[in-house]
């Protein structure tokens, strides 16, 4: 007896309404995630146990790499557009629109305001390379504030409400830390965020 031929039929699945969900996930994860900018220097910060977050928004950070360095850093271009403008005005530095467009891709900078005009007509990714190296002063001169002063007071008339943050590396030396906080203080700022990395029970 022959065998008996079952007839297959193909099966046919519209994949269209498939393709728009990932069409409509990409364009979402496109249009809400943000870009993290390289900052000037790496920072390896301390453990705690403090699960106390840290702003996303209206934050003015403040570096300070392993040497005792400073750097500072806005989330907002057009604040650091702002800052810019502000100190470039009070320092008498002249700097064209490309020079402030790439200030304001920065992540963060750190250097004496005198430099910044010719740390500014570098290549964007030799600048921080550049600047890793400087750092902002934070000794005043003749009594009067010091550039580190000068930028943070600047931020704080951009940005209505101003937070900030302090994010100092693991070995970077205590006396330094303290002179930021010094520094801050002289200007009444003294609510800040010190950013840190939450031990686990292993550490």
């Amino acid at each position: 007896m022959g065998k008996v031929k079952i007839k297959k039929n193909d099966i046919w699945i519209d994949m269209t309404p498939m393709s728009d969900v990932m069409v409509l996930l990409l364009t979402f994860f496109m249009l809400t995630s943000t870009f993290v900018k390289d900052e000037a220097v790496k920072v390896n910060t301390p453990g705690s146990v403090s699960e106390i977050k840290v702003p996303e928004t209206d934050v003015l950070q403040i570096l300070v790499d392993n040497e005792g360095r400073v750097f500072l850093g806005l989330d907002k271009p057009a604040s650091m557009q702002a800052v810019l403008q502000d100190v470039a005005g009070q320092y008498g530095l002249k700097l064209n629109a490309k020079q402030e467009k790439t200030f304001m891709s920065l992540a963060s900078f750190g250097a004496n305001v005198n430099e910044m005009s010719d740390l500014l007509s570098m290549e964007q990714a030799k600048i921080n390379g550049i600047q890793a190296k400087k750092g902002i002063p934070t000794d005043s001169i003749d009594g009067g504030m010091s550039q580190f002063q000068t930028w943070v007071k600047a931020a704080d008339d951009a940005v209505p409400d101003l937070k900030i943050s302090i994010k100092a590396d693991q070995k970077t030396p205590y006396k330094v830390v303290k002179k930021v906080m010094s520094e801050l203080a002289d200007m009444d700022m003294n609510r800040y965020y010190l950013i840190t990395q939450l031990k686990t029970q292993e550490d």
